[in-house]
């Protein structure tokens, strides 16, 4: 291989930088096809059938047009579910955690590996390892939570479902964020990360090593973090000395989306493009996501003008040409020539609705629940009651339309790589779409008002507000009224996960100082907890709010989360006795964001650990320093 040959397998390129939506040529794919990249990113189209077609033209152009004939090596995220049109959708990982049932994941991810084989994309950027003990970070839903056992245990199990076992028919799974992501200073994304040696390796590498050790990881993507003052991405000491030497791993590092050009832009720890991808290659990083700008021509200049040695190059280059071949890519790099669209969207159904009840935890009940079944008129109050669109989380299909309604409207765009899109790209691939009918349609996913008509007598839904901000006096009104007229009052009320954009609060980049539940909700609440009618509250969360009083003394509390086409489906169930609750919280629930951290593993002598003095009645003056509901509570 040339030089360029070799610096060119460390990169990757979106789709339509190599053919148009049509499946002819783009602009400059022949040029680019000279020295081709090892990598593609994000090919997200509509139905599967189209995928495949367009995966073949593109590895068709690999193989033959191109010197050596190397298959690219296609990438997509699979986090809950693989993220392409015409897919089965599942519950988000934090609500996964809560089933603490890891052979159902193993289940989910063997589907997900047989989908991604199916349609030509062999390599996940999933799943998130991170343990979280933040609840201010906005992407705690995309973990297992707070406990680095339980983290392990699904991460193991999600490895080993992708990958299967034998690569020639598995998808190389990704484990991410190395290292520390979840805990950044102030809870804020991109944040530096700062922790002793012990609990780097003994808490947060802690699910990487069981997933490289038990499950034979092979990939590991890097954080963004600061580790010790030195980005993650081109830190030797994190991605050689730690996940290579001590971890054991043998896979390729994954660069996280714009790594290093955070590195010089944000981070400042190189003025160059040149010098980041010089830094990074002798830490170990070996591919950078998701087109080029410290490797490829930026590399071979480094290597040409003396600053870096060809054998780190070779050494990267070893690592992703080994993956190819153990995904039997160069015998067979075509995805399968017929596909059955109307029974992939069906594969999973049953596991989905499986999991989705299995999520949902009853954190309180003083005999309310359940509800009977005949003759009761329920009021579904708040923003989660008509929401159908909110149990579909970032990194799920309707999620990912939602944000391209957003390009197509000039808002802020999706993930890192794609702000710059061809619009003739999307337009001829994606016309803009009511994200809450494709949801009804595509999936059958329903509201949680409609799946309480299924067992109730008659109910009365009203918003209230929205997830963040009041709908007016009479708005509340409403909700009052149809409280005064119900048995019973269901409140509706969380968080909502988008990308980037909208009203949200929770996701990537979308982050929270308070992690109280927002204060619109709050007030609805009192003023239908004045009716007296009893009420039962629903929360709709990927990750921990802390709740007002008048929630906390709610009749019964249900802690769901964002569950996909079945989320709101289990909570009736739940409510109404079909189904015994038997979800078991995956992170602890503050009382106050003042407590932050609050997990349940805090050492001995430490925050609610501590023995107090026997004059000291309690660790704070105005409150308890322990959990309004610990690590693992789940009532049934």
């Amino acid at each position: 291989m040339t030089l360029e040959e070799k610096c060119g397998q460390l990169t990757s390129v979106m789709p339509w930088s190599l053919v148009r939506a049509d499946g002819s040529a783009a602009e400059g794919a022949e040029e680019l096809l000279v020295n081709p990249p090892g990598h593609v990113a994000q090919l997200i189209v509509d139905d599967p059938a189209q995928l495949a077609r367009l995966v073949g033209t593109i590895q068709h152009r690999f193989v033959t047009g191109t010197r050596l004939g190397i298959p690219a090596l296609l990438h997509a995220e699979a986090l809950n579910g693989f993220l392409a049109g015409g897919h089965m959708v599942f519950p988000t990982a934090i609500g996964l955690a809560a089933t603490w049932s890891p052979e159902l994941v193993e289940e989910m991810t063997d589907l997900i590996r047989r989908q991604m084989r199916r349609t030509g994309l062999p390599h996940a950027l999933s799943p998130v390892m991170d343990v979280a003990l933040d609840p201010r970070w906005g992407r705690v839903h995309e973990t297992y939570g707070e406990d680095p056992y339980l983290a392990a245990a699904f991460s193991v199990a999600f490895t080993r479902g992708l990958q299967g076992a034998d690569l020639a028919e598995g998808v190389v799974a990704t484990g991410k964020h190395f290292l520390g992501y979840a805990v950044t200073a102030g809870g804020r994304n991109q944040s530096a990360f700062e922790a002793g040696s012990r609990q780097t390796r003994d808490l947060f590498a802690y699910p990487f090593e069981a997933a490289i050790q038990i499950a034979g990881l092979k990939s590991v993507m890097n954080g963004y973090a600061d580790i010790d003052g030195v980005p993650a991405g081109i830190s030797q000491e994190m991605l050689t000395g730690l996940l290579r030497g001590k971890l054991g791993f043998d896979g390729f590092v994954s660069a996280d989306y714009a790594t290093l050009e955070q590195v010089v832009t944000r981070q400042r720890a190189a003025s160059t493009p040149g010098e980041a991808g010089r830094l990074a290659i002798t830490a170990g990083l070996d591919v950078e996501f998701p087109t080029p700008f410290a490797y490829g021509s930026a590399l071979v200049a480094e290597v040409e003008e003396g600053r870096l040695d060809v054998r780190d190059v070779d050494a990267c280059v070893r690592r992703v040409l080994r993956a190819k071949f153990e995904l039997g890519l160069f015998e067979n790099p075509y995805p399968q020539e017929h596909i059955d669209i109307t029974a992939v969207a069906r594969e999973g159904e049953t596991l989905s609705q499986q999991l989705a009840r299995r999520s949902v935890v009853l954190a309180k009940n003083d005999g309310t629940l359940p509800l009977p079944q005949e003759g009761l008129t329920v009021a579904v109050i708040g923003p989660h009651a008509d929401a159908v669109i909110r149990q579909f989380a970032a990194y799920t299909y309707p999620a990912w339309r939602e944000a391209v309604n957003g390009l197509e409207l000039g808002e802020h765009g999706t993930m890192a790589g794609a702000e710059e899109i061809k619009s003739s790209w999307f337009d001829r691939l994606f016309s803009p779409v009511d994200v809450a009918a494709l949801a009804r349609d595509r999936y059958g996913a329903r509201p949680l008002a409609e799946e309480i008509a299924a067992f109730a007598g008659d109910v009365l839904t009203e918003p209230g507000c929205t997830m963040t901000r009041p709908l007016g006096q009479e708005s509340v009104e409403r909700a009052v009224e149809a409280a005064h007229r119900a048995d019973v009052v269901v409140l509706a009320l969380g968080g909502a996960s988008l990308w980037f954009t909208g009203e949200r609060t929770e996701g990537e980049d979308s982050d929270s100082a308070d992690i109280s539940l927002p204060a619109a909700q709050a007030r609805l609440a009192e003023a239908v907890a004045a009716t007296g009618k009893p009420l039962v509250v629903v929360l709709v969360q990927g990750r921990a709010y802390a709740l007002p009083e008048v929630v906390r003394e709610a009749a019964a509390i249900v802690v769901s989360t964002f569950g996909g086409p079945y989320g709101a489906k289990a909570v009736a169930e739940v409510l109404f006795g079909a189904v015994n609750p038997s979800g078991k919280l995956p992170y602890s629930v503050p009382r106050h964001s003042g407590q932050i951290p609050v997990h349940h593993h805090q050492k001995a002598g430490t925050g609610y650990r501590s023995p107090l003095p026997a004059h000291i009645p309690r660790h704070y003056l105005d409150m308890e320093a322990t959990p309004l509901y610990a690590f693992g509570h789940g009532l049934s």
